[in-house]
């Protein structure tokens, strides 16, 4: 089975290279009409001046989830609970080699969360692929003849693939826009995130840090979007179809929520085994309430 995971994560790592750095798969080219106001607001620039620049949201995606995890694992062990330590002398051995449960645990959710992005990037490009979305500055880049087009007065329909005389990159980037892979991508770990601490803290650490972490989160991946439509960079369609796409991804990979605390006999040797939140847990209980332990 772990093979078999393997196999596919690798698979949908190959799928994801093919669509960002070749030219397997390209971009629909979409027609427009001339003078379409929603098309000619000004030319934003390069990613690399948005305000939300590539390098930090890819840095916040990739290093958030492994901060996060590492605190609430801290967490859980200064929360204590007695039979945590015994629990976590066993070792559990896979396919090949023997692993202990903590890091088999945190690998595994971390691998799932890779994953994800795996397919939000697949899923956007294919978008990109089938739509051929224009950017609300796509005339700002195209720099159309409007007079060898014959449609200086008229709302004509342009479909000729070689109307543009703009920077061709500048062109690409513009058609690559629905829907919009930076709301995927903000919208995906937040939530993400936000179901981890919710599954796995709770109200074990208050009423309130729970919710107010996760409401953190979610509202920067919603601010991101909008920074995205303030700077002409996308509709927001494009950005309601990116969060879309990542709110269904969690969705997929984790269907149930439910309640982190569990009503529970109080048998500290208790070996039963419940689902809390979205992942498999133990349970440790003190004075009939328990704990859950990650056991994903």
């Amino acid at each position: 089975m772990l093979y078999f995971q393997v196999v596919i994560l690798a698979a949908t790592a190959m799928l994801v290279y093919y669509f960002e750095f070749t030219d397997t798969f390209s971009t629909a080219e979409q027609g427009f009409i001339c003078r379409d106001p929603t098309l000619s607001r000004p030319d934003p620039g390069p990613e690399q001046s948005s305000s939300v620049q590539p390098v930090i949201l890819y840095s916040v995606v990739g290093g958030l989830p492994v901060v996060l995890v590492g605190a609430v694992i801290i967490f859980l062990l200064h929360y204590n609970l007695n039979n945590l330590y015994d629990q976590e002398k066993a070792v559990v051995m896979g396919n090949c080699c023997y692993v202990n449960p903590m890091v088999r645990r945190t690998f595994r959710f971390l691998g799932v969360y890779v994953f994800g992005l795996f397919t939000i990037d697949i899923f956007v490009n294919a978008g990109y692929m089938v739509t051929g979305s224009l950017a609300p500055y796509f005339l700002s880049v195209c720099w159309p003849n409007y007079s060898a087009l014959d449609c200086q007065n008229t709302a004509r329909f342009i479909s000729q693939s070689d109307a543009c005389i703009g920077n061709p990159d500048d062109i690409m980037r513009a058609r690559k826009t629905f829907p919009s892979k930076e709301a995927a991508l903000s919208l995906y770990p937040a939530v993400y995130l936000a179901m981890y601490v919710m599954s796995c803290v709770g109200s074990s650490g208050g009423r309130l840090a729970g919710p107010l972490l996760s409401l953190s989160l979610v509202s920067v991946a919603v601010l991101t979007g909008i920074n995205r439509v303030a700077e002409n960079r996308n509709h927001w369609r494009d950005v309601m179809a990116g969060q879309a796409v990542g709110a269904i991804d969690n969705e997929l990979l984790f269907p149930v929520l439910y309640n982190v605390f569990v009503t529970l006999p109080s048998t500290p040797t208790s070996t039963r085994h419940h689902t809390c939140g979205f992942i498999f847990l133990s349970p440790a209980c003190t004075n009939g309430r328990c704990f859950c332990f990650l056991l994903v």
